[in-house]
């Protein structure tokens, strides 16, 4: 780890230390729907849609008992419900017919699940497996290019592959919620706290805003 990710690392651990997983679960497929619902959306909406979802219908079995207009009425609320309604549908029966209603700890076999992509299928691999990954999602890509462990051009997958490069492996999992309590609560996309950040040394949004503030000329 260079002297970059050591410094933060620490202010992560300072700053963003009662960071966590806010998507609630109970089982495994509980969490893999909650993950797969949460695209686009905030974890509170989604969380509130599987409460009751998972409260009406406990099991596997049950869910798969519903239609796919069924379970559209319960994720209406959510952004892309419709595809969201045939990928669960589609999760529940592909676990029942061909995993025994267990998700598959194969991160390629996760992702043969409806609606299972890379991202997915890594936030389950570290939250409900505990095997080191990196997901980025929207708030972990917005914060490592503006912290320049990634170009404003890399891809997500280009993204994921420097950090873990940039970090060991044994601190992907909490450095990935981190990574997203900061994105969330600091380094917004909207009026990031950059005044009271100390990593301005390191922020590309940081050094545009000042030369955008020292260039200004006013009439």
């Amino acid at each position: 780890m260079n002297n970059k990710s050591g410094t933060v690392k620490a202010y992560f651990d300072v700053v963003c230390k009662d960071a966590t997983c806010t998507l609630d679960y109970t089982t495994d497929y509980s969490l893999l729907i909650a993950i797969m619902l949460s695209a686009q959306c905030t974890d509170k909406k989604v969380n509130i849609v599987t409460a009751k979802l998972f409260k009406d219908y406990p099991t596997l079995e049950s869910l798969n008992k519903l239609s796919i207009k069924e379970i559209e009425g319960y994720l209406k609320t959510l952004g892309l419900y419709k595809n969201k309604a045939i990928y669960l549908k589609g999760i529940v029966q592909k676990l029942l017919d061909d995993y025994g209603g267990k998700v598959p700890q194969d991160k390629l076999e996760m992702q043969k699940l409806p609606g299972v992509g890379n991202k997915t299928a890594n936030v389950m691999l570290i939250e409900w497996f505990k095997i080191p990954a990196f997901p980025v999602d929207t708030h972990v890509n917005r914060v490592a290019k503006r912290l320049g462990f990634a170009k404003e051009s890399d891809s997500v997958l280009d993204v994921e592959s420097k950090l873990k490069k940039d970090f060991e492996s044994k601190y992907w999992i909490d450095l990935h919620h981190k990574f997203i309590y900061f994105g969330r609560n600091y380094c917004k996309a909207i009026n990031p706290q950059c005044e009271t950040c100390k990593l301005k040394e390191f922020c590309s949004f940081y050094k545009k805003k000042k030369w955008f503030l020292n260039n200004l000329k006013l009439d």
